[in-house]
């Protein structure tokens, strides 16, 4: 009976849960100059740029790169960067220049120095990269979209000819500047959706032509990449009569990994958290929080529930860690490393439903990695289903101090109550 009534919560309570914690997402983040090479691969039109990783790349870059005036762009992917102030006092993270000499400065300003906006934390991110780009004299900003719709059924595009600002704004203040143009997965963007798509964004004569080449070049570069989302803000015509994509922000399909195993080598890593990018390593879902009980189980649905009961009796959750269907005995100990490497987790609790998983599995893994990393904090057991028998066979002949506990409740009381013992 209590089997029957935890399903019925983990239901209730993903629906409920799911819109206020971050889902355990492998999002692929690529830095604007990579965003941009992609898309210059595929032949739509970007600025033309060069990237500096040293000094000494700047040298060739003057000397070869000519062009009426540059913007600089550190290269982070926290957002905010031009009102941004690096450790060194230097303002900006983004700058406009019509003198080649001046590159020098910003460079030495900017270059291996860590840049603080309000999207980064307190100390900042250390700028690896530059990118030296021709600035680009716009004329007229729109907005333009193309993503994977549940309501649609497929890929849509949302278009607005007031780019270059906040889209949630505009869907706010003036929604009738928005348009969502379906389009149907077998016939991809034809030339007649492409041309009413530059029509409502606005562009006009010659600029309409180069306008719809755009688009159809986006779409190809949409499908070609396992796209499931692609952001131009802004998408503009310039007074030198050209369309340029100016801005990009893209998300691919984690499942395309293996296709596209060019584009996700480029993973910026750097600005993630050292824990997410450990669990990913090993085929973990890891999302680190502010609380001091670590939890371990199988199954994102179970995963927010046990946080959320965790809360329940008082304690706060130190992460989220959904260990999967497959799990090893390898990835539980890489688990636990990750579980207590974080400094604030006090106790650990392992939720473990078994279906695919197999219990005794489990409790291996939680035998080898206890030994191995000479577990310090209180550990509470909770295991049902598969092999349910050995696995708690196996831990109660460990020898290790853990607290089993019948049920999902009874398991959250264990570790909020064992906090008061450390």
């Amino acid at each position: 009976m209590k089997s029957l009534i935890e399903i019925q919560i983990f239901i209730t309570l993903y629906i409920i849960i799911k819109k206020h914690i971050r889902q355990p997402v492998r999002y692929l983040n690529l830095l604007e100059c990579d965003s941009k090479s992609l898309l210059k691969k595929y032949g739509v039109c970007v600025q033309d740029f060069r990237i500096v990783e040293k000094p000494e790349d700047l040298a060739g870059i003057k000397r070869e790169f000519k062009v009426n005036e540059y913007v600089v762009k550190a290269q982070i992917l926290a957002g905010g960067r031009g009102l941004g102030v690096f450790d060194n006092k230097f303002k900006g993270g983004v700058h406009l220049t019509k003198k080649p000499e001046k590159l020098d400065e910003m460079v030495d300003n900017m270059l291996l120095h860590r840049l603080i906006t309000k999207q980064t934390p307190k100390n900042g991110i250390l700028v690896k990269k530059l990118m030296i780009a021709e600035s680009v004299d716009i004329k007229r900003e729109t907005y333009f979209c193309l993503l994977l719709d549940r309501q649609h059924n497929g890929p849509v595009i949302i278009a607005s000819p007031a780019g270059g600002t906040d889209i949630e704004d505009v869907a706010k203040k003036t929604p009738e500047l928005i348009k969502t143009f379906p389009i149907d997965i077998m016939e991809g963007l034809t030339d007649k959706t492409a041309d009413q798509v530059a029509t409502f964004l606005g562009f006009k004569g010659d600029f309409h032509t180069k306008a719809v080449a755009e688009l159809k070049s986006l779409w190809k570069f949409f499908l070609k990449v396992d796209a499931t989302q692609l952001e131009i803000n802004p998408l503009v015509e310039t007074e030198a009569k050209t369309v340029v994509s100016v801005d990009a922000k893209i998300q691919f399909d984690d499942n395309a990994a293996f296709r596209q195993k060019d584009i996700f080598q480029l993973h910026e890593t750097g600005e993630m958290d050292p824990r997410e990018n450990e669990a990913q390593k090993h085929n973990l879902n890891y999302v680190g929080l502010d609380g001091n009980i670590g939890c371990l189980v199988n199954g994102a649905g179970l995963a927010m529930a046990t946080m959320d009961i965790i809360k329940l009796h008082g304690g706060e959750p130190a992460n989220f860690l959904d260990v999967g269907g497959g799990v090893t005995e390898d990835q539980v100990l890489h688990a636990f490393t990750i579980l207590t490497s974080d400094n604030n987790v006090k106790s650990i609790l392992v939720n473990v439903f078994g279906g695919i998983v197999n219990c005794a599995i489990i409790a291996q893994g939680i035998i080898n990695a206890s030994k191995s990393i000479k577990l310090k904090v209180p550990l509470t057991v909770r295991l049902e289903g598969t092999n349910v028998s050995e696995g708690k066979r196996l831990l109660e002949q460990s020898g290790l101090p853990i607290k089993f506990a019948p049920d999902l409740e009874e398991a959250a009381k264990s570790a909020v109550s064992s906090l008061s013992k450390t």
